[in-house]
C-alpha cells in the first residue's frame, strides 16, 4: 500500500461543492475524489509523454529504414 500524507489546501467553494457532489455520487470520501482526479491527470500526462516518445521513435525508425533501403539498393542487384 502506498504511503498517505495529510494535506491542507484552499479551493474555490464551487470546486468543493462539485467534489462533494462527486463524492456523494460515487459513495466515496472527498479525499478519494481529489485523489482519483489527480491520479487520472497523472495517467493522462504519462500517456501523452509516451505518445510523444513513440512518435519520435517512429520518425527515427522511418529515417533508419530509408537509409537501410538505400544501402540495400547499392548492395543487392536489381532484379
Amino acid at each position: 500500500m502506498s504511503q498517505v500524507s495529510r494535506l491542507t489546501i484552499s479551493l474555490p467553494i464551487e470546486l468543493i461543492s462539485f467534489a462533494d457532489e462527486l463524492a456523494t455520487e460515487r459513495n466515496v470520501s472527498r479525499s478519494k475524489v481529489f485523489s482519483d482526479c489527480l491520479q487520472e491527470l497523472s495517467e493522462k500526462r504519462k500517456l501523452a509523454s509516451m505518445e510523444e516518445g513513440y512518435k519520435a521513435m517512429a520518425q527515427q525508425n522511418l529515417e533508419l529504414a530509408k537509409i537501410a533501403f538505400g544501402i540495400a539498393q547499392e548492395v543487392v542487384p536489381a532484379w
